[in-house]
């Protein structure tokens, strides 16, 4: 049951199998999207001193002015479209992570079992938020 929630094309799949190489990929597989992250996390950092980052500023300050105008083209309908997609998308696998930590908690799997629910249903929740 708690393959067929977690999906079984999902490489997190592994973390509720009792193969050491499951276990493995799984978790070889969860630190590389980590890493991914810290690296876009780290680029992100911006450091405006800097002349060669790809910031792009938005704000236009006339000299002959006091009003400054924002020419981004960013819209409230394009930040609620992004938002309902990415919700829309990343919503099984929030769905998935919780029903295997929710079934980590059930007192009829094995302890065994319960604890790789739990680490598989953590580390898919973790990775998509």
């Amino acid at each position: 049951y708690a393959l067929s929630t977690i999906g079984k094309n999902s490489v997190y799949s592994y973390f509720v199998t009792n193969q050491v190489v499951g276990w493995l990929t799984a978790v070889t597989t969860l630190g590389l999207q980590v890493g991914i992250l810290a690296v876009f996390v780290m680029a992100s950092e911006a450091n405006l001193q800097d002349d060669t980052i790809d910031i792009q500023f938005t704000w236009k300050c006339p000299r002959d002015s006091d009003v400054c105008e924002d020419k981004g083209d960013l819209t409230k309908t394009g930040w609620a479209i992004f938002s309902v997609l990415m919700t829309a998308y990343l919503a099984k696998d929030v769905i998935s992570g919780s029903k295997l930590i929710y079934h980590s908690s059930k007192s009829r799997h094995p302890l065994r079992s319960r604890i790789r629910y739990f680490i598989g249903g953590l580390g898919l929740c973790s990775i998509t938020l």
